[in-house]
């Protein structure tokens, strides 16, 4: 339950207020809903420590994992601790309507100018974003629906194919137990799935279940596998799991419930049954396949065998990936100020264009500067802002199964992942190409006098001379225009674009 704490309404309407990150927002939800029981709230610095050191809250209750909500040190500096009257900070959803109040009686300085805040929630709105609200209910709502003394809680984190299938029918004739699915809503799925496509796959194996009840929950992992599964485990419990099956996560028990570890399942060629490995001789035995394997099949645009996957699931994934020379790409390329990105992007974007095979948009860095970062300076936090802007407009162009090639400076690590993260969300694939060019090398070609004026102290904020830039540790492809010319580096990447199925060979002139 969350806190019964009281305002008035002008204490709200004079609060200030934060839309809080995807993964606050989903902690937010969980705790309005009952779902974090025993908490009321976002945790202390004091607890948070405690959590960490020993796994229970500063009380000495247990808990796995800290649920923090950290805030720009600006927005806070209002809020006094000390004032019951004077703390409040309201939350909102992505279009800014309010959702909760946070009691703020603990604030703690955090890095990168943020401030822990700790207190308890007090809903003041309902959350409205996301598709499937249908499938949301309440823990209390699910565990009043529930029949029986035993339930079996599946986390569905990825789609359920025929192993996964029968080893849900096999658990829950066992124990004689009502299925409950949880479908974690908050990131993107274990096989790379967007919640909503997650969603569908699952709802599309709905009459291969046994008596099943389905929730999706908005759940969102740390990346902490053996946390995660403890929080996932008391989620479950929350809502009215008895028992949890482990498929393919690590959990350990608590709240209650327990865990049951699956078989180890093979298809029998002989009666197209799925049974446990070891009744079941070698030659007769299909094992079953991988999450990279099936992927892998997707983007060839390869049919996914009946034999393993339910028809009804695979025209959901067939629709959610379709083959890559038809599913939306982000191609970015970073890289120093002269080091020949925009050219090659150019090159690139007007091969496909030539061609005709895709729908392709460019997204130069000096073009985005002056029309849609026009206020935007070269402040750590105003070039981040500008990454994510062109983040946004790429994964959107993805997301309408188009190619984008984009070319800012992007010298921050945390803004390329933002922004392959924001592809990936919209169902597109995300090419990180960087444009290794050595400094001297763009140095010499720099028309413009800029790093001199950077050298000279004129300009301040310069990549590669008084700013940093993040050599990218997760470049899908790397060139370096001081060894290949800009044709060669233009060939590069179409090549890398063609051989990994985003673009076909014929008619994009390779010879360029």
């Amino acid at each position: 339950m969350v806190s019964d704490w009281v305002l008035p309404d002008e204490v709200l309407a004079n609060a200030p207020a934060y839309t809080p990150r995807s993964h606050e927002l989903a902690d937010l939800e969980l705790l309005l809903a009952g779902a974090y029981e025993p908490l009321r709230g976002f945790l202390g610095q004091t607890d948070v420590e405690s959590v960490l050191a020993s796994g229970t809250l500063s009380d000495g209750t247990p808990w796995p994992t800290p649920v923090t909500l950290e805030v720009p040190e600006a927005l806070v500096e209002s809020l006094r601790p000390d004032s019951p009257l004077q703390r409040v900070l309201v939350l909102t959803d992505p279009e800014g309507a309010p959702v909760a109040a946070v009691d703020a009686v603990e604030m703690t300085p955090a890095p990168h100018g943020h401030v822990l805040v700790g207190g308890p929630v007090r809903r003041i709105g309902e959350v409205q974003q996301g598709p499937f609200r249908k499938l949301r209910s309440t823990p209390v709502q699910v565990r009043q629906s529930l029949t029986g003394s035993r339930v079996l809680g599946v986390i569905a984190d990825r789609p359920l194919h025929r192993p996964q299938l029968a080893e849900i029918s096999r658990a829950a004739h066992t124990l004689n137990a009502h299925v409950l699915i949880l479908i974690p809503v908050a990131d993107l799925g274990s096989a790379g799935l967007t919640p909503s496509a997650l969603v569908r796959s699952i709802l599309a194996a709905r009459d291969r279940l046994p008596a099943s009840t389905i929730v999706a929950v908005p759940l969102s992992k740390r990346g902490d596998e053996v946390r995660d599964g403890l929080l996932s485990a008391r989620v479950a419990a929350a809502y009215g799991a008895t028992h949890l099956l482990a498929m393919g996560r690590t959990f350990a028990g608590g709240s209650g419930i327990r865990v049951m570890l699956p078989r180890q399942l093979c298809y029998d060629v002989r009666d197209g049954q799925w049974r446990a490995i070891d009744e079941v001789e070698p030659p007769f035995r299909r094992h079953p396949m991988g999450t990279a394997e099936i992927n892998d099949m997707l983007d060839r645009g390869f049919g996914l065998p009946d034999w393993h996957t339910p028809p009804a699931v695979a025209a959901e994934l067939r629709r959610a990936k379709p083959p890559r020379r038809k599913r939306g790409v982000v191609v970015f390329l970073t890289g120093l100020s002269g080091s020949g990105k925009s050219t090659i992007a150019r090159g690139v974007y007007d091969a496909i264009l030539e061609s005709g095979e895709r729908t392709v948009s460019l997204f130069d860095g000096d073009v985005v500067r002056r029309l849609l970062s026009a206020k935007l300076g070269f402040s750590p936090e105003d070039r981040a802002l500008n990454i994510r802007r062109i983040g946004f407009v790429a994964a959107e162009v993805a997301h309408h199964h188009g190619v984008a090639v984009c070319c800012p400076i992007a010298p921050y690590a945390a803004g390329r992942e933002a922004a392959r993260k924001m592809a990936a969300e919209a169902g597109g694939d995300f090419v990180l190409v960087h444009v290794a060019t050595p400094i001297a090398v763009c140095e010499e070609r720099d028309r413009k006098g800029l790093y001199a004026k950077a050298r000279a102290g004129v300009l301040e904020s310069f990549t590669g001379v008084s700013d940093p830039y993040e050599v990218p540790e997760d470049a899908d492809l790397t060139v370096d225009t001081s060894e290949l010319s800009i044709d060669e580096a233009v060939n590069r990447v179409l090549d890398f674009l063609t051989e990994g199925g985003w673009l076909e060979t014929t008619g994009l002139g390779l010879s360029r």
